[in-house]
């Protein structure tokens, strides 16, 4: 391969790290600042059918694949380790190790805060049928939306180190 269909290979691996590590961080900032607020404005029935649902789009396949959101949170690693072999000689490479780690702290959170938060809410069954008061504060939805936070800090730092990176490599292309 020459030196400049191997930038050029780099400078696409780049660019979609960048845009799977976007749409990762774009997914849990937009429940960070919009989905979790308004469903803190609800009743508690309200609140429990609206996660399930929720929950059934983006914690299932029932309704399809939610291609962004699996692309980012599975391809998003995968292609960061391709983007860290093409580049381990390279300056940047430290900021696509650091981009992995935060992504992998990322899927780490969400494993073992969010997801068991979101089963047990899944797992309620019908709001009609059930205490949805109780549902609702076994949640633990502060619990949940600190962790979420935490999220949106390691997903957005992935995508800050991978977007400079990415910038590092256009500076070095024009030199």
């Amino acid at each position: 391969m020459t030196e400049n269909s191997m930038s050029k290979a780099r400078t696409i691996v780049l660019f979609v790290a960048v845009l799977l590590a976007g749409t990762l961080a774009g997914f849990f900032l937009t429940y960070a600042f919009t989905i979790m607020p308004g469903l803190e404005t609800t009743d508690d029935r309200t609140f429990v059918e609206a996660f399930q649902g929720l929950e059934r789009m983006f914690g299932t396949f029932d309704y399809g694949y939610n291609w962004p959101v699996l692309f980012g949170y599975l391809g998003g690693p995968l292609v960061m380790v391709v983007a860290i072999a093409l580049n381990r000689s390279r300056p940047i490479v430290w900021w696509l190790v650091a981009a992995l780690v935060l992504t992998i702290a990322t899927i780490v959170i969400t494993s073992a805060f969010n997801v068991p938060l979101n089963n047990e809410i899944k797992a309620a069954g019908d709001p009609n049928m059930m205490d949805a008061v109780q549902v609702r504060a076994d949640f633990r939805e502060s619990w949940w939306r600190a962790w979420n936070l935490v999220r949106c800090a390691t997903s957005a730092g992935a995508f800050v180190c991978l977007g400079w990176a990415l910038f590092l490599h256009g500076q070095t292309m024009k030199n």
